[in-house]
């Protein structure tokens, strides 16, 4: 199960790519002052904690209320991956693992920015939640392990909130060069673990 967790970790994380999230933060936060964007990433941070773990918790009986199989959920969140994956390499937006243009725009004329878009969708967008969904699936037969992948998203989420707060000096050491370069390596691992999920869900449809 330890390959499991590995597994769990790096997808969240990769999928939610606290890396880029960083000049996107800057961008939004740009007339705030240091304790005004701490405070709004530690607001986004708690929110999305709370989101992930909702649908964590709920999420396998919404699928079930929906008369969705755990094979059919592991195919179609694989597929959602894979765009998301290829978002990330290609650097197309498509509101997947970032916003859209119309969400940026409509972003700039809100005061507040601590649900959306930080919250939602840039740290628990679609891909973020299909994640939990999947693994929480994974895990369903074993409290221990799903008490552990809880561990797992609140750990991902603390490590992204550390980003946003140092966010200033992260974007100086990497750049927006950097940055780019970072989630398109990022984007070429969740490919190979979005086909992993499609191949595992195929298995367990028809063989």
């Amino acid at each position: 199960m330890l390959h499991t967790y590995l597994n769990a970790f790096v997808t969240l994380f990769v999928i939610i790519d606290p890396v880029a999230l960083v000049p996107i933060f800057m961008g939004l936060t740009q007339r705030m002052t240091s304790h005004e964007r701490s405070k709004s990433a530690g607001k986004a941070c708690w929110i999305s904690v709370i989101l992930l773990l909702l649908f964590a918790v709920g999420g396998e009986a919404l699928l079930n209320l929906m008369g969705i199989s755990d094979a059919a959920f592991q195919i179609a969140g694989g597929f959602l991956l894979m765009i998301a994956s290829v978002e990330m390499v290609v650097a197309h937006h498509t509101g997947l693992t970032s916003t859209t243009l119309p969400e940026q725009k409509e972003a700039s004329f809100s005061r507040d920015i601590t649900v959306f878009p930080l919250a939602i969708p840039l740290i628990s967008g679609p891909g973020a939640l299909t994640t939990v969904i999947l693994f929480m699936q994974e895990a369903e037969n074993s409290l221990l392990d799903q008490c552990i992948l809880v561990g797992i998203v609140i750990l991902v989420i603390g490590i992204t909130f550390v980003f946003l707060k140092m966010a200033h000096h992260i974007q100086k050491l990497l750049g927006i060069t950097g940055s780019n370069v970072v989630t398109r390596v990022f984007g070429i691992i969740l490919t190979a673990l979005a086909t992993q999920f499609i191949i595992t869900g195929i298995k367990s449809a028809f063989f």
